[in-house]
């Protein structure tokens, strides 16, 4: 892998001559802009103002514009004179444990490699010392114009380092959480936590990046002349407003999803102004046993005389529509 920093750990007294090599790669597809009239290519060009001509890369320095406009140029000698201690060294200043470090800081992640023969020896005391301590190193360095901080930690037989951001350039998440007053009910956790449980861990290894996979599949058959491939239709949803219903058919779904059978007890929902119903083991939800009720109603195969359907019509709340017609019904059955 190609180094894209050469420097050294300053661990005390211990300097560890060191390569900084990319931990992380992206493999996201890049889009060109093009002419949609042509598909001519769209290119940026740099320009210098003074000479209205494009200049190359080798032509191109840094400079510092002032608040009155003028230039101050800035040469990469000047920065690697920089007065400060990090300019070609990670300076660790503290050891802490690893969940001190807010993940919202954490940035780009390189590999630390050693650099050469003699820096063998410090750098595995340096990663047996992070390994045997349980802790990170927290250090500070330079890199492309600033300085940064930065945590190392062991990656296997590596030491790793994550670029972290400096604690005021973390925002406070005011405003995020909503000001609403709500109340959770122990049920309604108590089915979050089966939830969670039913759909359990999952090895990182294994997941992949779908929208990728789906945006090369677009680009084969547009490079082939095939119609792309459609989109699957939205599944359908109903809009759910009970929150304890919805957390019962995500924990049932989740069961199916994975091959388990049923749940051996569920909770059934908490109606605004009722009283919670008791709960048995193998206890079916309400939204299942009204299912259950409106099919046994309508089975073709169920018998009654005229005398039991008028009866079941006066108890039930049906609607008179209903009503009217199990009575037209037992007209005729009489008849």
């Amino acid at each position: 892998m190609r180094s894209i920093w050469n420097g050294a750990i300053s661990f005390g007294l211990v300097s560890i001559p060191i390569k900084l090599v990319n931990a992380t790669e992206s493999h996201a597809i890049a889009f060109r802009q093009i002419h949609t009239e042509d598909n001519g290519r769209i290119r940026y060009r740099k320009v210098c103002e003074l000479e209205d001509r494009e200049v190359s890369q080798a032509e191109i320095g840094k400079a510092y514009e002032d608040a009155d406009g003028s230039i101050i140029p800035i040469t990469d000698e000047d920065l690697s004179h920089l007065p400060i201690p990090t300019a070609r060294t990670i300076e660790i200043v503290a050891f802490v444990p690893g969940d001190r470090i807010d993940p919202l800081q954490m940035g780009a992640a390189y590999y630390l490699a050693a650099s050469g023969a003699p820096a063998a020896k410090p750098y595995t005391l340096l990663r047996e010392a992070l390994k045997r301590s349980n802790k990170v190193a927290i250090a500070k360095y330079a890199l492309r114009g600033r300085e940064r901080l930065g945590m190392l930690r062991v990656v296997g037989d590596a030491i790793a380092m994550h670029g972290l951001l400096w604690p005021d350039e973390v925002r406070a998440p005011e405003g995020v959480a909503p000001d609403t007053a709500v109340t959770i009910r122990d049920k309604e956790l108590d089915l979050a936590d089966a939830l969670m449980d039913t759909l359990g861990e999952v090895d990182l290894a294994d997941l992949h990046d779908e929208y990728r996979e789906a945006l090369e599949e677009v680009i084969a058959a547009k490079a082939s002349g095939e119609v792309p491939p459609e989109a699957p239709a939205p599944a359908a949803g109903g809009k759910v407003l009970d929150l304890m219903a919805a957390l019962e058919s995500s924990v049932r779904a989740a069961r199916e999803s994975r091959g388990a059978g049923p749940a051996e007890a569920e909770v059934r929902p908490l109606r605004q102004g009722r009283a919670a119903p008791k709960e048995t083991g193998g206890k079916k939800s309400t939204s299942t046993a009204k299912k259950t009720a409106a099919a046994k109603k309508a089975a073709p195969a169920r018998k009654s005389t005229s005398k039991a359907g008028e009866g079941t019509a006066k108890k039930a709340t049906a609607t008179t529509k209903k009503t009217a017609a199990k009575k037209t019904s037992s007209r005729k059955r009489s008849a």
